[in-house]
C-alpha cells in the first residue's frame, strides 16, 4: 500500500496513541509521536502479514490469491 491514513492522540498518562482506522484493531503506542509512528509502521506490516496469512488458509479449491500494486 501507498498509504495508509493515521491518526495520533495523547492519553491521559502522556503516551501517543496512534491507530489506523482502514484496518481494524491495528493501533500502538510510543512515549513520543516518532516513536508511536515507528511502532504503527510496524503494527501495520504486521497487520497486514497476518490479514494475507488468513486470506490464504481460507482460500477455496479453484480461487488465486493476486496482488494489486497502488500508486
Amino acid at each position: 500500500m501507498d498509504k495508509l491514513a493515521v491518526v495520533i492522540e495523547q492519553d491521559e498518562d502522556g503516551f501517543f496513541v496512534a491507530s489506523c482506522p482502514a484496518l481494524k484493531g491495528c493501533w500502538s503506542q510510543g512515549q513520543t509521536e516518532e516513536e508511536a509512528m515507528a511502532n504503527i509502521r510496524e503494527a501495520i506490516e504486521g497487520w497486514l502479514e497476518a490479514e494475507e496469512d488468513r486470506t490464504r488458509s481460507a482460500l477455496q479449491p479453484g480461487q488465486l490469491l493476486r496482488e494489486v500494486v497502488l500508486g
